[in-house]
């Protein structure tokens, strides 16, 4: 039976540090993915793995590497939906779980959105910005992923 893991996709995740938190808490490897262009932590839990630049290169080695006892967190719906479909757990930024229930429905939002950028070549900005209680519910969430990924 293979550890739990914290799978990070790093590049543009606000909320690393308190994964690490969270990882060293439970005394289990967080692996930070990325392009390059983040400095590795010292922290001995806490692997840096830079893949070769190019679209999607972390999106696709975390996707080969998920399954059962892994967390996931990410912002990328197309990854965390490979992921689900791996058995692991997803979690975004914001602290929302991507499950089995609901990934078909982020999907197509994701897709929806995607579509209405592409009419509006003059539409601005995204979501909301990141907050504090974006981050509490990170954490809060994250929390109880690893433990349930822990007993997997």
């Amino acid at each position: 039976m293979t550890e739990a893991r914290l799978l990070i996709d790093a590049d543009a995740c606000p909320v690393k540090a308190e994964a690490e938190t969270v990882a060293t808490r439970h005394r289990i490897r967080m692996v930070l993915v990325s392009n390059g262009g983040i400095r590795p932590s010292a922290n001995p839990l806490v692997e840096s793995i830079f893949v070769s630049e190019g679209p999607d290169e972390a999106d696709k080695w975390i996707a080969e590497q998920a399954g059962p006892r892994d967390v996931v967190v990410t912002n990328d719906i197309p990854l965390a939906a490979k992921c689900v479909a791996a058995g692991a757990q997803v979690i975004k930024a914001n602290g929302e779980a991507l499950t089995p229930a609901n990934i078909g429905n982020a999907l197509a939002t994701r897709d929806l959105m995607q579509d209405l950028r592409s009419a509006d070549p003059f539409r601005q900005g995204g979501g909301r910005p990141f907050s504090k209680a974006d981050r509490s519910r990170f954490l809060e969430t994250l929390e109880r992923l690893v433990r349930a990924a822990k007993t997997r």
